[in-house]
């Protein structure tokens, strides 16, 4: 069974893997190198870089189909540190996220996934397609109107050419795109920006480099705070766009071992000179998109990368940007959730607010770490909200009027524990008190605080009280921190009165 798993991983698309490799390799080559320029490196470690994770990733990440490379997320955290302390350290940074993301795995992180609600992945996706969309825009002010025309051109292409019969479902049109517009940028003469006005590619591979830096504990307090935000930022991307990839391609994954994986590729781009990278949305969408499924597209995605940067340089400098822009257009409308707009009247106002919080942070702050974080806390706040509604008291009174009963039902933790406390008639005079909690639930000290302190006022009112059907979890845990039965600790949670 495992045998036939890993043959469908590697053999199973062989034709569209391939194929999606290659138009992922050219879309990455002018990532990379932007990525180096932003975080403030010579563009062969965003190169490198790239190469290194794609094909460790393909070997070992928890995702079949999906891409890692250096990613602008990343980039952007690591400016400081090249610009403070220069290149070697971002190489031990790269080193120590990659030992994090490991440790991160083994300890099960991965499965933190499971906090993340639909409405922040939506967020997320929808943030992450406006940033990709705005990335294009430089390449798109202050130029000639030929840059407008191939981009339309572009966009023509990669919409159209699939409804050709025959050829068009069997070659993605992204790379009809980037070669047809090639062709005939060269064969015009047009004067418009090309990957080689990017910066210079790397005429060589990549060799083994241990960072320069001294092995001491003042290093590790210079790289440790980048190399956490790092391996942060870089296993939220990475889980995040695999949950994604699987939702498009109807697959699961293994979200700890792809936190694993990560982080070895992120020691491995170390050694290599490369910078720490993850996942890649707009990526992993461009290969799905054009036929990608198993591990072979990312292989031949990182591969191919190295072989037409090293080998190719002189050819890939003629791809005109408006190309690959055009192309990038594409992943940004593909990516971005149409249907989380339709669906503002219909879904709740709590589930429209964390969505849309999780755009306006990501976009603004440009961290994804952050969005998510708004996301989950909001849903948290709301989720907590919305149960403490559920939990209510119904009280009855006996035939002779001596015993009183409460009946509570629902979930008592800290956001229902003060409405509990509220149910409770304390100034009633009766003889006994039953409190029943057959259909109640007690999750935290909250809720143990307020049970505490409704037994004990019902007592100094000389009522004898008595509870019912306590569960076994809240037994243990009134049990453990519950002290209505121990006199010496009345007195401090009543504040002496």
């Amino acid at each position: 069974m495992l045998l036939l798993s890993k043959k469908q991983d590697w053999l199973g698309n062989i034709k569209g893997d391939v194929l999606a490799g290659t138009v992922v390799a050219l879309a990455l080559i002018p990532e990379a190198i932007a990525f180096s320029i932003i975080a403030g490196v010579d563009p062969k470690v965003g190169l490198y870089a790239s190469f290194c994770i794609a094909v460790i990733t393909a070997f070992i990440g928890g995702r079949p189909g999906m891409i890692s490379a250096a990613t602008g997320a990343m980039a952007l955290l690591m400016v400081t540190l090249v610009k403070d302390h220069g290149l070697q350290y971002l190489l031990a940074a790269t080193l120590l996220t990659g030992v994090l993301q490991i440790i991160s795995g083994y300890i099960k992180l991965g499965s933190l996934m499971s906090f993340v609600s639909r409405s922040v992945v939506t967020g997320f996706v929808n943030a992450l397609a406006i940033l990709i969309f705005m990335a294009q825009l430089p390449e798109l002010t202050n130029v000639t109107w030929h840059v407008y025309a191939m981009t339309a051109a572009g966009l023509g292409i990669i919409y159209l050419f699939p409804y050709i019969p025959f050829i068009g479902k069997s070659i993605p049109s992204p790379l009809v795109c980037i070669i047809g517009l090639t062709l005939v940028s060269i064969y015009l003469g047009l004067d418009i920006r090309t990957v080689g006005d990017m910066g210079d590619l790397p005429d060589t591979l990549p060799i083994f480099l241990w960072p320069e830096v001294p092995l001491t504990f003042e290093t590790l307090q210079i790289i440790f705070p980048y190399a956490a935000a790092l391996a942060v930022v870089g296993m939220l991307e990475s889980l995040m766009t695999a949950t994604i990839v699987d939702d498009l391609t109807d697959t699961t994954s293994d979200k700890n071992r792809e936190c694993k994986g990560q982080g070895i590729a992120n020691i491995g781009a170390g050694l290599l000179g490369g910078m720490a990278g993850c996942a890649m949305i707009g990526q992993s969408v461009i290969n799905i998109k054009s036929g990608g499924r198993g591990r072979l597209s990312t292989l031949v995605a990182g591969l191919f990368l190295l072989i037409m940067v090293v080998f190719l340089n002189e050819w890939l400098s003629y791809i005109p940007m408006a190309a690959l822009v055009a192309v990038m257009i594409m992943v940004s409308i593909g990516t971005f959730s149409w249907d989380s707009i339709i669906h503002l009247k219909s879904h709740p106002l709590s589930a429209n607010v964390v969505m849309m919080m999780t755009v306006v942070v990501v976009v603004w702050t440009h961290n994804l770490a952050y969005g998510v974080f708004v996301g989950v806390l909001l849903a948290s706040l709301f989720f907590a909200n919305k149960i403490a509604h559920f939990m209510y008291v119904e009280s009855i009174l006996s035939d002779d009027s001596d015993t009183r009963t409460y009946v509570v039902h629902g979930q008592v933790f800290f956001n229902s524990a003060d409405k509990f406390t509220s149910n409770f008639d304390f100034k009633e005079v009766v003889d006994k008190v039953i409190i029943d909690l057959t259909h109640a639930h007690f999750w935290d000290l909250s809720a143990v605080d307020a049970l505490d302190k409704v037994v004990i006022k019902f007592r100094r009112e000389g009522a004898d009280v008595e509870l019912l059907g306590l569960n076994d979890a809240s037994a243990t845990i009134v049990d453990r921190f519950g002290v209505h039965d121990n006199p010496e600790e009345i007195e401090k949670v009543m504040g002496g009165h």
